[in-house]
């Protein structure tokens, strides 16, 4: 079965966004401060990474077949302009549905388990990857989560939105992860491991 994989940039004190959505130009640097372009879907972006992230981004960028966000993050980057840059199937979990959204999003007013269960349905036998925020609380709380992975900025934030949000289900154990370092990242894939699964 296809894994489901939570994944954000954070700052090294925990914010994938600092205060009134700032921060970004650090824990995004990554992105764009390398020598090697690889290309998403989306023709007019590029990511331009060094060298040691960008077989970690080709690897992401292969194996998913579908995504979930919340409301917030589509919100926040304006539904990036009705086109998601990966040019997969968007699953936003949400109370209110917008009026008008471009034609790759979906939304999903019946939570967290319903909107995964849609994204596995339409990735078929690749991987469902999960926005930052509340929805990875909730998808970690709801036992979905089989794989997170960190892009750690070297940057603090002081303050802003978490990587989770609160969960009702800690502690969530953690494997050890597989590390990557980058250009002005760290990557950290840590397997998930439930209180529940452990001897």
């Amino acid at each position: 079965m296809a894994r489901v994989i939570a994944q954000a940039s954070m700052s090294v004190d925990g914010f994938v966004a600092g205060p009134g959505e700032t921060g970004f130009e650090h824990l995004f640097d990554w992105c764009v401060n390398g020598d090697v372009q690889i290309q998403p879907a989306d023709v007019e972006r590029a990511y331009h990474v060094s060298a040691a992230s960008a077989d970690y981004v080709l690897d992401m960028l292969d194996g998913l077949g579908a995504i979930v966000v919340g409301r917030r993050q589509y919100d926040v980057m304006n539904g990036w302009n009705g086109r998601h840059p990966s040019g997969l199937p968007v699953f936003v979990v949400t109370h209110t549905p917008p009026a008008t959204a471009g034609p790759g999003f979906a939304f999903v007013t019946g939570g967290i388990a319903e909107s995964v269960q849609r994204a596995r349905n339409a990735a078929g036998n690749r991987d469902v990857g999960i926005g930052p925020g509340s929805v990875v609380g909730q998808a970690l709380d709801a036992r979905l989560v089989d794989e997170l992975r960190v892009d750690l900025a070297p940057v603090l934030l002081g303050d802003g939105v978490r990587l989770t949000g609160p969960l009702a289900s800690a502690p969530v154990v953690l494997g050890m992860p597989r590390v990557i370092e980058g250009k002005n990242v760290t990557h950290l894939a840590y397997p998930v491991s439930y209180q529940e699964d452990r001897p």
